[in-house]
Formats: structure tokens, C-alpha cells, sequence
């Protein structure tokens, strides 16, 4: 059972992105209060963990009503988490993530009374349960083999959740601690963990795709 839940930890540690979600939350609401702050952090947190435990339970049924097998999603899951996985070695996913940013930014500088509330998009979605996110935990709880398991991996994604809740609270003093060269190291080491993940996903699918023991 620890294996599962380190699995779902790293794994979402990796795709979500704690350290990482810290400074964009402070981006976002740096023009605010801090009772409009916490309000952010607890209300987007809180959509992000409906997103991804409403894909947990419901995630393999529609599957079956796209006629979609759970190998063919291993497969597609895989390749994903190892472009993610990619772009982190490169930076490519943190310039993204700060050009999208730029643009919610500029988009509140024409219209101050939708800067307000940035909890749903883009922190929630898809800053936190993102396209990784959601194929992560449909990966991870359709391989469960039992109701035990599914509970660490759940459990895995609620301490990431509470780790993006806590590094929300504190994004700014959390930014000027790590410093740019700490968290380039962080997002590389885990890109090299991701991209093995990634790859077992896509040898399990091959496996059950074409039979082999």
C-alpha cells in the first residue's frame, strides 16, 4: 500500500507542481487583500479537488460510453505525462504557464472587475487539475486492484492539494526562499521522474493491448 501512495505522490508532486503553482497564485493575486488572498486559495483548491476525484470515480465510465479502452488511455495517458515531462526538463511548461498568465494579467488591467476572482480559471483549472492531473488520477485509480489502494492514491493527491493550499498561504514568502536556481532544480530532477512514470504507463498499455504476459 506505501507503494501506491508514493507512486500518487510523486506523480502528482510532478504534474501538479506545488513549488511551482506558489509563485503564478502570487502573480495573480499580488493587487489584492489578504482575506481576498485566502478566499483564493481555499476556493480554488477546493474545485481543483472536485475536478480530480469527480474524474476518479467517474473517469472509467466514460471511457466505456467513448468506447475507449483502459489500455489505449495507458497508452495516450503516458505519451502525455512524458511530453509534461519534457517540458519540464526544458522549461517549456513554466514559460507556458507565464505567458498564460501575462495574459489574465493584462486581460484584469482592461477590466479591473474580472480580476477578481481567479480561483476557478486559472488556478483551479488548469493550474492545479490540468490535462496531466486528470489522466494521472484516471490512470492511477483504474490500475488499483482494490478499494485500499484507490484510498492511497486519493490520499497521495490530497497531501499535493493541501501542499498547493499551504504554498498559496505563504506564496510569497515561499518565492523568495527558493529562489530561481533551487526551483529549476526541483522541476528537473522531477521531470526525469515523471518521464520513467510516463514510460511504464505506455509498457502496461502495450502489454494489454497486445496481450503480453
Amino acid at each position: 500500500m506505501l507503494e501506491a501512495f508514493l507512486a500518487a505522490f510523486v506523480t502528482f508532486f510532478v504534474v501538479i507542481d506545488p513549488p511551482g503553482v506558489a509563485p503564478m497564485f502570487a502573480t495573480l493575486t499580488q493587487h489584492t487583500s489578504r482575506a481576498w488572498q485566502r478566499k483564493m486559495a481555499f476556493k480554488s483548491v477546493g474545485v481543483a479537488t472536485l475536478v480530480l476525484v469527480g474524474f476518479a470515480f467517474g473517469g472509467q465510465w466514460l471511457l466505456e460510453k467513448l468506447q475507449v479502452s483502459l489500455d489505449a488511455f495507458r497508452l495516450a495517458g503516458g505519451a502525455l505525462l512524458f511530453l509534461i515531462a519534457v517540458d519540464m526538463l526544458f522549461e517549456k511548461q513554466k514559460e507556458r504557464r507565464e505567458e498564460r498568465n501575462e495574459k489574465v494579467l493584462a486581460e484584469a488591467q482592461k477590466h479591473p472587475e474580472r480580476f477578481e476572482d481567479v480561483s476557478v480559471f486559472p488556478l483551479a483549472i488548469p493550474l492545479i487539475s490540468g490535462p496531466g492531473a486528470i489522466a494521472s488520477i484516471m490512470l492511477l485509480f483504474t490500475q488499483s486492484n482494490s478499494f485500499l489502494e484507490q484510498s492511497m492514491v486519493l490520499a497521495g493527491v490530497g497531501v499535493n492539494l493541501v501542499l498547493c493550499l499551504f504554498g498559496f498561504l505563504i506564496a510569497a514568502k515561499l518565492t523568495k526562499f527558493m529562489g530561481a536556481t533551487v526551483a529549476a532544480m526541483i522541476t528537473r530532477i522531477f521531470g526525469i521522474i515523471l518521464a520513467a512514470l510516463a514510460a511504464q504507463f505506455v509498457v502496461d498499455g502495450v502489454k494489454g493491448a497486445f496481450g503480453i504476459g
